[in-house]
């Protein structure tokens, strides 16, 4: 039977456990699961709520409707554009305190992708240990188009795809495929949307076959093996790289432009043949 709770002031997120797995779900399909403020606040909630859990021994991260996420709330995005450099990093700081939250779950975690996974959306991808997506899936670091940068995910996503494949899809901030995510590490299987659960569930079948605290073991062991540091002052340092970015002059250029749909003042024109 299937248990189905929200959790205090989770208005945007749902929280479903079945036999010993949660499913947490973005429930924004209107702006196609786009972060703001809450929805950090709630996924950070729910992190600590599923941590705190013995019954979870498997957890899922899906998107209602089309996309998974498509990154920040174009309105909550304007008003940090708006906002001094302290607010724009103690903002960052609760995004970056959201995310290691979820990469440092004890309970293994599955993204469950379809459509666009954006910016922030893209991060959340990457703060999980395993993810599967539909072949309609795809994905971007797309912050240089806004003269930022994605550094409050730069982490994960780096310790996805590896620095080699960073340095183009950061600067470039291209659109890629599923097979293109497959190929460089950020997704472990593609399959195509119908059989998007299917896979999802057979990940979770072998999950439940492992013991869990050599499981949690494992998850500290390439933790504390690998090279991406997680403490309080590397989420410092990119909470403040992304909140100098957010209000400078080039970073407010670059979502006036996107919202009022026009080249920002750095795009070249085209050249003449």
């Amino acid at each position: 039977m299937n248990t189905l709770f929200m959790l205090p002031n989770t208005e945007m997120l749902a929280l479903q456990v079945e036999n010993g797995v949660a499913t947490i779900t973005l429930q924004r399909p209107t702006v196609h699961n786009a972060f703001n403020a809450q929805l950090i606040t709630e996924l950070h909630l729910v992190c600590d709520a599923i941590r705190a859990s013995s019954d979870i021994r498997v957890v899922i991260l899906s998107g209602s409707g089309k996309n998974f996420s498509a990154g920040a709330d174009l309105n909550w995005m304007q008003q940090q554009g708006e906002a001094s450099e302290a607010e724009n990093q103690a903002d960052a700081l609760k995004l970056a305190n959201m995310l290691r939250a979820l990469a440092t779950l004890p309970q293994p975690t599955i993204a469950r992708v379809q459509g666009a996974a954006i910016g922030g959306g893209l991060g959340l991808v990457s703060a999980c240990d395993m993810a599967v997506a539909a072949d309609n899936a795809t994905f971007a670091t797309s912050e240089v188009r806004l003269g930022l940068i994605p550094a409050t995910i730069a982490p994960y996503v780096i310790r996805a795809i590896g620095e080699r494949q960073a340095y183009r899809y950061f600067q470039t901030a291209e659109r890629f495929d599923a097979l293109t995510a497959l190929r460089i590490g950020l997704l472990h299987e593609v399959t195509t949307p119908e059989a998007l659960d299917t896979v999802v569930q057979q990940l979770v079948s072998s999950l439940l076959a492992g013991a869990p605290v050599a499981q949690t073991a494992c998850k500290a062991l390439i933790r504390d093996i690998g090279r991406t540091l997680l403490s309080d002052e590397c989420l410092a340092d990119t909470a403040s790289r992304i909140a100098k970015h957010r209000s400078s002059a080039e970073g407010r250029e670059g979502l006036a432009a996107f919202l009022e749909k026009r080249p920002a003042a750095w795009t070249l024109p085209p050249s003449k043949s």
